[in-house]
């Protein structure tokens, strides 16, 4: 017969909570607005300079837009140019065939583009709720 044996774990804290709560009280206020406002804008730069360029039409149709539903925020970010009801943003970013049945390669310039975007802004927020 075999023995089992116990493990105990021991969670102990020090401090308190206070900059996470005014964080999350900022928050409430509508103070993500500005935050999320300042990472559209850095968003849209990032997109329209890594945007490949022919005429410079989809690099120039960059925006965003803050959303909210429920207790969620997030920022969207479109590309307006669409050419013969194709949005030239996506197929520069996934590829497409062409008009004699050939295919051009899609660039990932959109992930590359958003992710230091990305990480300036979740940085942002961990340090102020460490601080």
């Amino acid at each position: 017969k075999q023995g089992v044996t116990m493990a105990m774990i021991t969670v102990t804290t020090s401090g308190n909570f206070d900059n996470t709560e005014r964080f999350l009280r900022n928050i409430q206020r509508g103070g993500y607005a500005k935050v999320l406002d300042k990472y559209g804008k850095r968003g849209v730069q990032a997109l329209s300079s890594a945007t490949p360029v022919d005429s410079g039409n989809t690099a120039a149709s960059w925006s965003y837009e803050i959303h909210r539903s429920g207790g969620s925020y997030e920022i969207v970010f479109s590309n307006s140019n669409v050419n013969e009801g194709v949005n030239v943003a996506v197929i520069l970013q996934y590829g497409h065939g062409t008009g004699t049945g050939g295919y051009v390669t899609g660039i990932d310039y959109i992930n590359p583009a958003l992710r230091p975007v990305f990480e300036a802004m979740a940085d942002e927020a961990w340090k102020e709720v460490n601080r």
